[in-house]
């Protein structure tokens, strides 16, 4: 593998890998599986060991989750609200999340990675939950050696064709690196515009407490809905009077006998 990428993990080895895969696990939009897969692929001809290389990977993704679990656990979920703001994906944050930790508990850390959007919010959430830390560290370590392990086991098993899609891209020379920034940048763009349309959208079909609060006094009935999920519900067990609980599968039961002029009102977390 004569080339320039190949060249840059060999150099630098675990160390490189291991700090790519810190910084995607801590959010940033660095993705590591590229890299995971030409280190496993030069594992195959020796020239790195698979076993430091999988110890490097589990530390760093351990190490970023753990740090996001602590957060989760000293500042609630506050660090959840942050996160969403920030979030390329605000629609699908938390609540899917949520929905996953009641269905599968802490065993869904071990497909979390799988999962976009799932891997940097769940550590947080499991924190918050005041989930226990050796049990989330198990859980976490048993979905890092999953993730990485893919990986590495995809480029052991292509290593031929990896190293022909790395000498077609060496050929770009410079352009290489344009085209790699240029696909990350347009990605982000796309995700940045779908996030933007979605907060309009939601804007425009949001109304404020107090809103309702005056639609209640004046008489009007709307429907409401309780949609948080039930561990939210069980932390605050505050509702809205009147509301239904409702699960988000099975609002459309709920509302079958609805009158079409009813006004519906969703509330969640």
């Amino acid at each position: 593998m004569k080339n320039r990428l190949a060249a840059l993990v060999l150099r630098h080895g675990v160390p490189l890998v291991s700090l790519n895969v810190f910084l995607e696990q801590i959010g940033a939009p660095i993705p590591a599986v590229p890299t995971l897969i030409v280190a496993g692929a030069l594992t195959r001809g020796g020239k790195m060991s698979s076993t430091q290389l999988m110890i490097g990977a589990l530390i760093a993704s351990l190490l970023a989750d753990w740090i996001w679990f602590l957060l989760g656990r000293f500042y609630g979920y506050r660090i959840l609200r942050l996160l969403c703001r920030i979030s390329l994906s605000p629609d699908s944050c938390v609540r899917e999340t949520e929905a996953n930790f009641e269905r599968w508990g802490m065993k869904s850390l071990l497909v979390a990675k799988f999962i976009p959007g799932f891997s940097t919010v769940a550590p947080p959430l499991a924190g918050a939950t005041r989930r226990g830390t050796l049990e989330f560290l198990l859980y976490d370590a048993g979905g890092a050696l999953l993730w990485a392990g893919s990986a590495v086991a995809a480029g052991r098993v292509f290593h031929h064709a990896i190293d022909q899609i790395l000498q077609r891209i060496e050929s770009l020379g410079g352009w290489a690196v344009v085209l790699v920034l240029g696909i990350i940048v347009l990605w982000v763009l796309m995700k940045w515009w779908q996030r933007a349309r979605f907060l309009k959208k939601l804007r425009v079909a949001r109304i404020k407490p107090e809103d309702l609060r005056a639609m209640l006094e004046r008489g009007e009935e709307p429907v409401v809905l309780d949609v948080r999920t039930s561990s939210v519900r069980t932390r605050d067990p505050r509702r809205i009077p009147s509301a239904i609980v409702a699960s988000a599968e099975d609002i459309g039961q709920r509302l079958g006998d609805v009158p079409l002029d009813r006004e519906i009102v969703l509330y969640c977390t």
